[in-house]
């Protein structure tokens, strides 16, 4: 590795080293040909189009260990190395995500990439859903790729009030993990090339590809100090050869996390005195969500002639998830829940995609791939242990298991994709790239069962009436030219164009301009400036919900019903962005890389949830519904809002990561890498609605300024020496920040505000892992770990915010989790 050039990412090179596939394997937008095994005889490479004048990084990078020779997605050169890249990218490797300790893949990539955050929620139906942040912008800003093939999103909204309010985004736990070679994370908007959607970024899983061998993990652990939150994983994953010139390899897991319930005086429902009948379930209201998962895939392609080969991909998951929520007390139903009870709510998922190519050489001088893919996702939601209290009293019985609403959304996408290298005169080596894409997309939303929803519904959730079911789709069109120059041998430039069309949505050209160029073979320079166009999606169009009790009412309205209009509503603007990104890229030393980027992103016309209306105009617009609202309702129990363009924000940030490699001879090598992200997103203007009114409280600009943490910083040290291996990680989340709303314990004139909130402050902590592994010989390892040894938990809230007592963290931070804790054992044989 003498002669490695310039750091890009936070991936230390004996990660990437340890991962052979990570260096044989090249994502299907880079390149018509996947390396493979050396087993498989992939089809004959093209040769270099312009061996006069090879580019600076090809040169110089002619000693360079195979296992740093990671493609990556920024641009269409395919021969260009993850360290060459204009555009920052972290690579990370599947031995990492190992390391990390986490056996849910958005968690293990929150916990190596400090531009990525989760959010910890433990509660309603948005918490069975895994989602990511990048760059503190919202899910559905970010943009997943399967080899270089757009995944499709879930079902599974996010209806809630808060920072992901209106969300439907790729879930990355229905990806099988035994089944990925490597990550590679775009910080970067890349709306030109893969679609106007990637505002914050773009991540591309790639799989494993290899024709033999077989692999096996398991693992298990549990919250070490509350003893509960069990969970364990069985994953497999093998190759076989397909005659001598093709490849199937197979993937499955089993993954099963118990519920971590907070079991404390701290928790416990303000209601419920020491006088009162005992329940089980008045100190643990505070709980994260259980899951049992299986997840297949299965991967092929076989060459038709020495030109062609087809591929493939399957994937496949069910899921079983409930979450636990606020505890009733025993006067809501004494005769069937003596004791009070706490409803479950629940989701039968079943996940899956298919994707289908065909790919050549010389198509007119040029490479080629067509491709067809369709992903669906189906939720059926549900409540058990619950209730119905009207009907139980009007019929004197009640089921107290139902099903709320099932969600539908799937996709059907077509591409084809080509490029070739030439040189413009005999001088400018140019790589040109072209494609076109077209997407079908389908969203539906059933109806509840009747006992979900009438006479005011099942505790917990009301379910989905008729007035919010429906089916809803759009066609998107689009065509894409890029092109990669190199005007000097030091020097590179991209530039691409795109056109999207949307029937329902209008039509949208987007541009990226990137270029570097390396001063020195140790010192480069990058600059991209880009811009994106973000349609709202069907279930952000188009979902509403109603819940109508004997004395109150509650409704999120379509912003494309009349009766959201009505209180202001107006047809969701598709949110437009433009980027700036600028850094340096250094070598210091030999195995010593840094890599400093800023970024500015401004965004129009963010979409999420208006402030509510209350009183006689939220009633009228529920009534304009056609829902029956019953007599005698308090209307200031009756509240209404939308999701709308509420405004725009402007996202400032800093991204530095380095690595070093210390070479420590008979004693092993040490990999240390340090990551850091300073974030800072500020609304600069807020819309009003068709009224002239805000559409922004300072409760919803808090959830898109200050609910994703202000710094994050990773740092890792990895020594190995061959039979130890021992993995040390000190992570630091920064301050987040939040309106809190004002609960039952707070004064009568504060309670429910939707104009008076508390501010409260997540302050800075710091979690620390560490993992200890054992090479028992090639084919066995053996690891045990901890994540967040010392039990490090959020802050609490006060009192006054606490709803009911049992709400003891703000659910809506993208901070730390509350479970404390986590111990656990690891098992990886290889054959």
């Amino acid at each position: 590795m003498k002669h490695t050039v310039l750091a890009l990412g936070a991936v230390s090179l004996a990660s990437l080293a340890s991962s052979a596939q990570a260096a044989t394997t090249s994502s299907s937008t880079d390149t018509i040909t996947r390396e493979r095994s050396a087993h498989i005889h992939p089809l004959p490479a093209k040769p270099n189009a312009h061996p006069s004048h090879p580019s600076p990084a090809k040169s110089r990078n002619a000693g360079t260990d195979a296992a740093e020779e990671i493609h990556v997605s920024t641009g269409h050169s395919y021969k260009r190395t993850a360290r060459d890249s204009p555009t920052p990218v972290t690579v990370i490797s599947s031995a990492e995500l190992r390391r990390s300790g986490q056996l849910n893949l958005a968690d293990a990539i929150a916990r190596l990439d400090p531009s990525i955050t989760t959010q910890a929620q433990g509660w309603d139906a948005g918490a069975l859903t895994s989602s990511i942040r990048m760059r503190g912008l919202n899910p559905n800003e970010v943009l997943v790729l399967m080899d270089g093939k757009r995944r499709h999103t879930t079902g599974n909204i996010v209806a809630d009030r808060g920072p992901q309010q209106g969300s439907t985004s790729v879930d990355l736990n229905m990806i099988p993990a035994s089944a990925i070679d490597h990550i590679k994370v775009l910080r970067d908007g890349a709306g030109a090339r893969y679609g106007a959607d990637a505002v914050a970024g773009v991540i591309n899983i790639v799989t494993k590809k290899a024709a033999q061998g077989l692999n096996v993990v398991t693992d298990t652990g549990a919250d070490a100090y509350n003893g509960d939150g069990w969970r364990y994983r069985v994953g497999a994953d093998g190759g076989l050869k397909w005659g001598n010139n093709g490849f199937v390899h197979l993937s499955g897991e089993v993954y099963h996390k118990d519920f971590f319930i907070s079991k404390s005086r701290a928790t416990r429902d303000h209601r419920w005195a020491p006088g009162d009948a005992w329940s089980p379930y008045a100190d643990h209201s505070t709980s994260t969500p259980e899951e049992t998962r299986e997840n297949l895939s299965i991967e092929w392609g076989k060459g038709i002639t020495q030109q062609i080969e087809t591929y493939g991909l399957i994937t496949y998951t069910h899921r079983h998830a409930e979450t636990e929520q606020h505890y009733r007390l025993p006067s809501i139903a004494p005769s069937v829940y003596p004791a009070g009870f706490a409803p479950i709510e629940t989701m039968e998922e079943n996940d899956f995609q298919a994707n289908l190519g065909v790919r050549g050489h010389n198509l007119f001088g040029f490479d080629w791939d067509l491709s067809t893919l369709y992903g669906e996702d189906d939720n059926d939601l549900g409540v058990n242990n619950t209730i119905n209290t009207n009907m139980l009293a009007s019929t004197g019985w009640s089921p107290t298991h139902v099903r709320a609403a099932t969600y539908r959304t799937s996709q059907w996408t077509s591409n084809f994709d080509a490029h070739r290298d030439f040189n413009i005169a005999h001088v400018l080596p140019v790589t040109f790239s072209f494609g076109a894409e077209h997407r079908l997309e389908m969203y539906s939303i059933k109806a509840g069962e009747p006992a979900s929803y009438i006479d005011g519904g099942t505790a917990a959730m009301a379910g989905l009436t008729s007035q919010s079911a429906g089916s809803w789709d759009r066609n998107v069109w689009s065509g894409y030219l890029d092109g990669n120059f190199h005007p000097l041998k030091n020097w590179q430039v991209d530039l691409g164009g795109r056109f999207e069309h949307y029937t329902d949505s209008g039509s949208a050209e987007t541009g990226k301009v990137s270029t570097r160029y390396d001063v020195t073979k140790r010192i480069a320079v990058r600059v991209t400036i880009s811009n994106g166009f973000r349609a709202p999606t069907l279930a952000e169009s188009h979902y509403s919900s109603l819940n109508v009790s004997p004395t109150g009412a509650a409704a999120l309205l379509s912003a494309t019903d009349p009766a959201a209009q009505k209180i202001g509503a107006s047809r969701l603007k598709a949110e437009r962005s433009t980027n700036v990104e600028g850094g340096f890229i250094l070598e210091p030393v030999d195995n010593f890389h840094v890599s400093v980027d800023v970024y500015q992103i401004n965004i129009r016309n963010r979409i999420i949830g208006a402030n509510y209306t209350g009183g006689q105009a939220a009633y009228d617009a529920i009534a304009q519904t056609g829902i029956t609202l019953p007599s005698g309702l308090n209307l200031s129990d009756v509240q209404a809002n939308y999701l709308a363009n509420v405004g725009s924000t402007r996202t400032q940030g800093l991204d530095i990561q380095a690595d070093y490699r210390l070479r420590l001879h008979r004693y092993g090598t040490l990999d240390l890498s340090l990551m850091l992200n300073l974030n800072r997103t500020r609304m600069h203007h807020t819309n009003t609605n068709a009224f002239g009114q805000s559409l922004s409280s300072a409760q919803t600009a808090s959830y898109l300024t200050n609910a994703s943490p202000r710094s994050k910083i990773i740092l890792n040290a990895y020594w190995t020496n061959g039979e130890w291996d021992v993995n040390i990680r000190e992570t630091r989340y920064g301050q987040t920040s939040s309106m809190l709303t004002y609960y039952d314990l707070a004064p009568a004139n504060l309670q429910y505000s939707t104009t008076h909130f508390a501010a409260f402050v997540n302050t800075p902590i710091w979690l620390t892992d560490l993992e200890v592994g054992y090479r028992v010989n090639p084919h066995w390892h053996i690891a045990v770990g901890a994540n967040n040894i010392f039990n490090m938990r959020p802050r609490k809230v006060k009192p006054a915010n606490n709803y009911l007592g049992s709400s003891i963290y703000d659910s809506q931070a993208a901070n730390i989790g509350y479970e404390g804790a986590y111990y656990y054992g690891r098992v990886n044989a290889t054959f």
